[in-house]
């Protein structure tokens, strides 16, 4: 295996494939240098000397600048980079659109074709809590449904949606909290839906269901535990008529067309912008090609990479959401008074990553080249085919959660430190390297790190496989080991 990797030709540091010793001789691009220092897997090597203040080059765009003099050879680090970016800026629409476009073909996967026209690709039954008060009794009640099927019948999982919210909540917040519940019992993996509340919350059932719009009354329920003797009994009673319901529901070939993929990463490593991240960049390309959709969220974290998103807006009008999501989001930081670029985290910086950009020019990737044709609100559903950008930070339970209540069917989720968490969706968690894999392959589910020997397209074809494989019901980890949660994005202030 190569030593050393460059990004791009115009990069000034290499990334090492593996650990480096000091005064080891290293060759790259007819280039030797000699290492200074002791660098870690994936942390990154100076091929130049860089004076204070020189800017430093990864992925082909400044990553930050020297707080130091570097040497050739020198592990650059947090302990002599510096990021450049500060506060909000001024863009300019400069169109550059380069999308990579793939073959249609005659692909399907086995999925649920639900009354309204949508897809799903799991037949899953939610209990949806309006307020937080109920999870235990919707929990017992879950547990005493599952004793009395344990093969759940035409369901593929049951799941309550647990959350600590749904009162004492006001404005905004107390809309975001309503939104991404009243997606949630409208997502198309949902075969069966009880939506249960209390009785004296502001997300009063009452309400919620005047707003819910049209809905399969057969797999829509509710119930307040307020307004009957014995919640728990009436409870199970209308998850047997949501049983009865689903028990011949029968998977059908969809086209690829039909799949919503949501993109994610989290606990990311020096590999991340080398393997996992551009894997899902080229899926991306290649569900779009076949006329499928794709959602790139976590806005913090494309801080630094914003305005290559903005050169493939689609439009002028796509361009200007762009630089409305990208603003807005650092006005939030601003308002509660907290920095704008306080990241990477403490696990990024472990595995290489030392500036916000080195951070977003890798997690953009997984975007691939597609044009962006759309960006949404927190809590939207998707109103189009391609690319969109979707407002959520880049907290990996709150973005997973936005991206499965925009209506993806599954998120495919990077990483390279691992993570056991699931969304309400079924997750695919990426391992950006063969150690990762090796070491928690009960939680990941799929291994990017042959991408450092093998090509690209090989390794793109098993992927396409796979995700085929879990669109059809084959499960995922996270389904797997029972992990399914819903964790909603909390602003404001609580009554």
């Amino acid at each position: 295996m190569k030593r050393l990797m460059k990004m791009n030709p115009r990069d000034t540091v290499a990334v090492a494939l593996r650990p480096v010793t000091a005064g080891e001789q290293l060759e790259i691009d007819g280039l030797t240098v000699q290492a200074g220092q002791d660098i870690p897997q994936g942390h990154k090597i100076a091929l130049t000397a860089f004076n204070e203040n020189d800017v430093i080059t990864k992925y082909g765009y400044p990553i930050g600048h020297a707080i130091a003099p570097i040497a050739a050879g020198d592990w650059i680090h947090t302990h002599n980079i510096k990021t450049n970016l500060v506060g909000e800026e001024e863009y300019d629409y400069v169109p550059d659109l380069h999308p990579v476009t793939y073959p249609k073909r005659d692909l399907t996967f086995q999925g649920y074709r639900r009354a309204n026209g949508k897809v799903g690709i799991r037949n899953d039954l939610f209990i949806i809590p309006t307020v937080g008060c109920v999870n235990g009794i919707a929990e017992q009640m879950l547990s005493e449904f599952k004793a009395e099927h344990p093969d759940l019948g035409g369901f593929d999982n049951l799941t309550v949606l647990k959350h600590p919210y749904g009162c004492s909540q006001l404005g905004d917040d107390h809309r975001m909290t309503r939104s991404i519940l009243l997606d949630a019992v409208n997502h198309p993996n949902a075969g069966g839906v009880l939506v249960f509340g209390l009785g004296c919350e502001n997300n009063i059932v009452s309400e919620f269901r005047s707003i819910l719009g049209d809905y399969d009354e057969s797999r829509v329920k509710f119930l307040v535990a307020q307004e009957v003797g014995n919640e728990l009994e009436a409870g199970l009673a209308l998850l047997e008529e949501l049983y009865d319901a689903a028990k011949d529901d029968k998977r059908e070939p969809v086209p690829l067309s039909e799949l919503n993929i949501g993109l994610k990463c989290g606990g990311s490593d020096g590999f991340s912008g080398i393997t996992a991240n551009p894997l899902l960049g080229a899926f991306s390309d290649f569900i779009i090609s076949q006329g499928g959709t794709s959602v790139l969220t976590e806005v913090p974290e494309m801080f630094g990479a914003e305005k290559m998103l903005m050169a493939r807006a689609e439009s002028r009008e796509v361009y200007e959401d762009i630089v409305s999501l990208i603003n807005n989001f650092k006005q939030y930081f601003l308002s509660y008074g907290e920095p704008v670029y306080e990241n990477p985290s403490p696990g990024n910086k472990a595995g290489g990553i030392s500036t916000l950009e080195d951070k977003s020019l890798g997690c953009t990737q997984k975007a691939g080249t597609s044009p962006v044709v759309d960006v949404l609100d927190y809590g939207v559903k998707l109103r189009k085919k391609g690319l969109s950008l979707l407002q959520a930070p880049g907290n990996d339970l709150v973005a997973a959660s936005a991206l499965a209540a925009s209506d993806c069917q599954l998120v495919l989720f990077t990483t390279g430190r691992g993570t056991p968490f699931g969304s309400f969706v079924p997750t695919v968690k990426v391992a950006t390297n063969n150690e990762l894999f090796a070491k928690k392959g009960h939680w990941m589910d799929f291994n990017a790190g042959p991408l450092l020997e093998v090509p690209m397209a090989e390794v793109l074809e098993e992927f396409i496989s796979y995700i085929i494989a879990v669109a059809s019901g084959q499960k995922t980890r996270n389904e797997q080991n029972e992990v399914r949660e819903l964790a909603i994005f909390k602003t404001g202030v609580t009554l």
